[in-house]
């Protein structure tokens, strides 16, 4: 007869993710992208320190702050580490999970703690700068901050037993509407009697859910799908250094893009071309990703301008994104019918660089032609060689002798 143990559950639980985590950040920790990192951090704190010497004297520094850490304290899911097995055989001793879950909850607001922490950390200097240097309320913003996160975890929790998500959708909006009021109340000096009202207002809001909820069963298929899309998204961050043979690529079919595909020449010797594109438009996250990093570096040439180091900045991106990109070449290495293919192996190698190369440099493009809308003729020049440059070596030399085998 199954007999339940929760204390059990939680250990197993919990030690199986640590592990999982730790393998994992263990091949991150000890690649390049760690150096990326701090040159990247090195670079934004010096510009950010010269930024801050810069501030007008009424510039909006608790109101940029509350709309920031608003979304840091909104965002408060509950990591409960189901698999997706545990919605047949734990549904049964649903009422026996209470402290499993309560033990998830400390921990998720454990590490959320943490990003509160780096958060406030980043934006304190700000309000010191408009505050004549006065960082004595660190403690307390980290109180209050801490207070806000709390209930908005457990409001979070009493609505996901809501089964229609639209639920959801409205709740986050109204938490994060009173997180800003509140955290505004907080970074501008105000009476401490708003903030505590502002907080009464959380309590209200938990109060009310907690009665809508009391009679509600725990909505498993929200919390097992939560889980298994973080999962998957640190399954797809850590499969750049090292492979994951758990990772679930979701697909996602973009129909604007098949115009695209359509062009490319029905030809044996163009069968990895197609798999290739169509797999990096629709499978996992890699089109999102090229995107993102592409706003994201454009971004921080437009509002930072250092010399020839925006060329350094611009290939660092280019290099971000083809090391985001590799993984696509084990797109179908578990996949027999491909190897089925009567086509020469160098034909798939050959197609991977044509994508890398293509990718690549349309986005040295965009980088470069940023640089030259700022007024920079010379150093998006100088931008779009090196780039040029930058892509030949990369996909020549670094993805032979790294990557592709």
């Amino acid at each position: 007869m199954f007999e339940f143990n929760e204390k059990q559950l939680w250990k197993d639980r919990i030690g199986q993710t640590a592990k999982e985590y730790i393998q994992y950040l263990k091949y991150i920790f000890n690649g390049h992208l760690l150096l990326v990192f701090v040159f990247l951090l090195g670079t934004a704190a010096y510009y950010y320190q010269a930024w801050l010497k810069r501030l007008p004297e009424h510039f909006p520094a608790g109101i940029i702050m509350s709309i920031l850490l608003a979304l840091l304290v909104t965002k408060s899911p509950v990591y409960t580490l189901l698999k997706d097995a545990d919605k047949i055989f734990l549904i049964p001793v649903e009422v026996r999970m209470a402290r499993y879950f309560i033990k998830c909850m400390m921990i998720s607001f454990i590490v959320q703690a943490y990003f509160l922490i780096i958060g406030l950390g980043v934006l304190m200097p700000m309000y010191a700068q408009m505050n004549n240097q006065n960082f004595r309320l660190f403690w307390y913003f980290l109180v209050v901050l801490f207070v806000s996160k709390g209930l908005n975890m457990f409001i979070r929790w009493h609505v996901q037993y809501f089964i229609n998500t639209n639920y959801h959708y409205i709740d986050s909006i109204i938490r994060y509407c009173i997180n800003m009021i509140l955290l505004y109340f907080l970074f501008s000096n105000s009476n401490p009697i708003f903030v505590v009202m502002t907080l009464l207002m959380l309590i209200l809001l938990l109060l009310y859910f907690h009665h809508a909820t009391k009679w509600k069963g725990v909505n498993w298929e929200y919390l097992i799908g939560q889980d298994e899309k973080r999962l998957s998204s640190f399954y797809l961050f850590a499969n750049m250094f090292t492979d994951v043979p758990k990772l679930k690529n979701r697909i996602k079919r973009r129909k604007l893009f098949d115009l695209f595909v359509k062009r490319i020449r029905f030809d044996g010797n163009k069968a990895f071309i197609h798999l290739f594109w169509r797999t990096y438009f629709r499978s996992g996250d890699y089109f999102g990703l090229t995107v993102r990093l592409t706003i994201i570096g454009g971004g921080t040439l437009y509002f930072l301008s250092f010399g020839l180091g925006q060329v350094l900045l611009a290939l660092l991106f280019l290099f971000l994104t083809g090391l985001q990109l590799i993984p696509l070449w084990n797109a179908y290495q578990d996949k027999l019918w491909v190897d089925l293919y009567p086509l020469a192996g160098a034909l798939k190698t050959k197609s991977f660089k044509s994508l890398i190369s293509t990718v690549l440099l349309l986005q040295s493009i965009l980088l470069s032609l940023i640089i030259f809308l700022k007024g920079d003729l010379a150093i998006s020049l100088f931008s779009i060689v090196g780039s040029f440059l930058f892509i030949y070596l990369f996909v020549r030399f670094y993805l032979n002798r790294k990557r592709l085998s």
